[in-house]
């Protein structure tokens, strides 16, 4: 089975273990997007990264992970809802070609002052209100090693993170230590069972190789793993690729340009060719299309919310 979240939890109820292989909705999101295999690689474990993360959130909305520098990539950014509706998107500096053996670092952080952002973003925010937004230095030589380092200094949450992907399959393991009950001091208090556990489930998941992770099914990971085991099972979630962007948003949007601008395209390109800056996905407008845009309407049409795609 393939993009399936799967969630566990250890018998001391000390270690969260989560685990997904994305196919279907990983080659969906990738088919118009034209990209370097390696950033096909960093872009499929942030995007299996997202969708762990996100099976966790308590509220209506998203997680968006962001990676963003000055080397010959210029932003990585997904974002996934807590419905587990996945996107995702990179975009490379003009002329850019990285080395099919680049490192996350060689790609982002040429100059050392690339960033790491993670926000929680609530559906139906309210007009000012901000989103939660954390952003820290571009720190580690993988997608795994930046989340870990984040969720250990910002989030305070020991997490494990084993990432693969390529243009097949995207696939992740997630362990995260539930947090104990509160000392008088207020830290959490672990006892040496759960710190057994904890160490044993991180133990057993070091053995895995990329390409074991990115290739097996997710049924078959985790009893390779935890066969000795007695893990509490939670019901399996289904991810799917989602980008909003539609025919009849960018219609909207080409009205906001005006038939001015519009026939101005016409006459010059033969057609209006449009690719969502999110997905990828092209549309065209001919003559007889970009006609009917305002054959019912003035020469410019206001289209609140529809004059950028998202």
């Amino acid at each position: 089975m393939s993009d399936i979240l799967k969630k566990y939890l250890t018998a001391d109820r000390g270690t969260r273990i989560q685990a997904l292989r994305l196919t279907r909705a990983w080659r969906t999101g990738l088919a118009h997007q034209d990209l370097p295999p390696v950033l096909v690689g960093l872009l499929g474990e942030l995007a299996a990264a997202s969708a762990l993360l996100a099976g966790n959130i308590k509220f209506d909305g998203s997680v968006i992970l962001q990676l963003q520098g000055n080397g010959p990539v210029r932003l990585i950014m997904v974002e996934c809802t807590s419905t587990l509706d996945l996107r995702a998107t990179a975009h490379l500096r003009e002329d850019a070609a990285p080395p099919a053996d680049a490192t996350l670092q060689d790609l982002l952080n040429a100059d050392g002052q690339g960033r790491f952002m993670v926000m929680l973003d609530p559906s139906g925010r309210q007009a000012g209100a901000t989103a939660y937004q954390g952003i820290v230095p571009l720190e580690g030589d993988t997608v795994a090693a930046v989340l870990e380092h984040y969720m250990k200094h910002s989030e305070q949450l020991d997490t494990r993170l084993w990432l693969a992907a390529d243009a097949q399959a995207c696939a992740g393991l997630l362990l995260q230590r539930m947090p104990g009950e509160s000392a008088p001091s207020g830290a959490p208090e672990r006892s040496d069972d759960a710190d057994a556990a904890w160490t044993h489930c991180a133990t057993l998941a070091d053995t895995l190789g990329r390409e074991e992770l990115r290739t097996t099914d997710t049924d078959t990971l985790i009893h390779r793993l935890f066969w000795e085991d007695d893990l509490l099972v939670f019901p399996e979630r289904s991810v799917r690729w989602h980008c909003p962007c539609s025919r009849e948003r960018v219609a909207g949007m080409l009205r906001t340009l005006g038939r001015g601008e519009v026939e101005d395209i016409l006459a010059e390109q033969g057609r209006v060719h449009i690719a969502c800056n999110f997905c990828g996905r092209p549309y065209d407008f001919d003559a007889v299309d970009c006609a009917a845009l305002f054959a019912d309407g003035p020469d410019t049409l206001q289209a609140p919310g529809s004059d950028t795609l998202h």
